[in-house]
């Protein structure tokens, strides 16, 4: 049994192992039954669905009928700059404030694709600047740290 389309084949596999280590987490939970549900019932009926998904997409990955499909080499650099801004946003935190951190992890996200504007990624970082004060602060009322700086 050859591999035919290889990305199907490996996210296949992905969500087979993701649901098998809900599944297996989830027995660590009272199960119950379905007319009175633990709390470990519903994970693992998700975790076996996706076991079950998983499975059905790797076996038709490997069909005749499946196209020829290689993974494409890795975009190591999109890669590195949005998990990049999700450090610096961690980091940035604490010294600038909510708002600040916010901006720059859009900003620096937003370099990770390859018809990157400046101006874009700033209108985007100011959105979600935007949208942080207006879900989390006014309307749910969070609070959020100021900063050394003073910028949150």
């Amino acid at each position: 049994m050859a591999v035919r389309d290889q990305p199907d084949f490996w996210a296949g596999l992905l969500f087979a192992g993701s649901g098998a280590a809900f599944a297996l987490g989830a027995l660590a939970y009272p199960l119950g039954r379905a007319a009175r549900m633990g709390a470990g019932y519903f994970p693992l009926l998700l975790g076996l669905c996706l076991i079950g998904l998983g499975l059905s997409l790797a076996v038709s990955a490997c069909r005749g009928g499946a196209a020829r499909r290689r993974i494409a080499r890795p975009g190591w650099r999109p890669l590195f700059l949005v998990l990049g801004s999700v450090c610096l946003f961690a980091a940035s935190l604490p010294l600038l404030g909510i708002y600040l951190s916010v901006f720059f992890l859009a900003f620096v996200g937003s370099m990770a694709d390859p018809d990157f504007d400046w101006r874009v990624a700033a209108a985007v970082g100011a959105g979600m600047t935007g949208f942080v004060w207006l879900v989390f602060v006014r309307g749910l009322g969070l609070v959020f740290p100021v900063g050394l700086l003073g910028a949150g």
